[in-house]
């Protein structure tokens, strides 16, 4: 698609082309804008964003399915999407607000001066309508969009993907939805793919015979990908108090840490049982803030890193 010599800019960027295929090397954010910008200029192609955005977004299609497995909703997901937003790097954060007749996806640079550069707001924007418009049954279309850089000359791929409506040099790059939509439900799987994803959950319970305990895991499991795993939202979510769920995990000789740590030990290993799935992926439906967190964890459940364990047991399996 782009005639450039690659790796010259990355070698000008002191980025080694070998460690972009390690899903846990981290690069300066000022190198991939640079990046950016010897590309754009040398194809003259100024929205390669709204590109890598579409490839992104392909690249997280089996996430989003086993995104369908825990949320119900679009109002259910939105309130995981800043984190899976998240897990694309370590550049920004998506904020959900209400307008009126419409709900406003945000997206904020955690570097304020790249706000005016393009790159980053189309390649954001460009995956959240993406994953958004592909979650339900009925379309959810972008009814207009903001962008907090300076109108390019040519619109015709903005349009083409955002629609007609389109401000720029506005404070903040967002998308606008119908607010209706919060009620739809999403698109289920289709039973082969359904039962082939449920087996990765269905062991946590199979085994459980005491109501308690497996409604406890059960809601472990859908708060996980929220980032936000405390005893406290947990007991919120079974609509008891902080104190009655201690009490009763005490009465099964327990504790909530002990309960979770179980579930995201025995969940990790069926993940990375699923090729489809990258530990990044693993690290955000488990709850981690960030991979490195993630691998330590697991490091210490069994012995060896995540990736080292796939690995070993890729090799047994075939």
């Amino acid at each position: 698609m782009l005639s450039v010599p690659i790796d010259k800019f990355l070698t000008r960027e002191g980025i080694d082309r070998q460690r972009l295929a390690d899903v846990e090397a981290r690069f300066p954010v000022i190198s991939l804008l640079n990046l950016y910008e010897s590309v754009a200029l040398a194809s003259d192609k100024h929205d390669l964003g709204l590109f890598s955005g579409r490839v992104i977004y392909i690249k997280g299609m089996n996430l989003q399915l086993y995104m369908s497995t825990v949320c119900h909703t679009f109002r259910e997901y939105l309130n995981l999407m800043p984190s899976v937003l998240r897990f694309t790097g370590d550049i920004g954060e998506a904020k959900i607000k209400s307008e009126g007749e419409f709900i406003r996806l945000e997206w904020h640079p955690l570097w304020d001066e790249t706000a005016s550069q393009r790159f980053l707001s189309d390649h954001m924007l460009t995956y959240s309508a993406n994953i958004v418009n592909s979650l339900c049954v009925q379309p959810i279309p972008v009814l207009k969009a903001r962008f907090s850089y300076p109108e390019p000359k040519d619109l015709t791929l903005l349009r083409t993907l955002f629609g007609d409506d389109l401000s720029f040099d506005q404070d903040v790059s967002c998308l606008y939805f119908a607010r209706e939509s919060l009620d739809y439900p999403l698109t289920q799987l289709g039973q082969s793919l359904d039962q082939n994803f449920g087996r990765s959950f269905n062991h946590l319970f199979e085994e459980q015979d005491d109501p308690f305990l497996r409604e406890l895991r059960s809601t472990i499991l859908k708060l996980l990908p929220t980032g936000e795993m405390t005893i406290d939202s947990v007991a919120q979510s079974l609509n008891i108090s902080r104190r009655t769920l201690q009490r009763r995990l005490a009465d099964k000789d327990t504790q909530f840490q002990q309960v979770l740590q179980s579930v995201r030990s025995e969940q990790a290993l069926r993940y990375l049982a699923d090729e489809r799935l990258g530990i990044t992926d693993i690290a955000f439906l488990l709850g981690y803030s960030e991979q490195g967190s993630f691998s330590s964890a697991f490091k210490s459940w069994h012995d060896q890193p995540p990736s080292e364990y796939r690995q070993t047991n890729r090799k047994f399996s075939n």
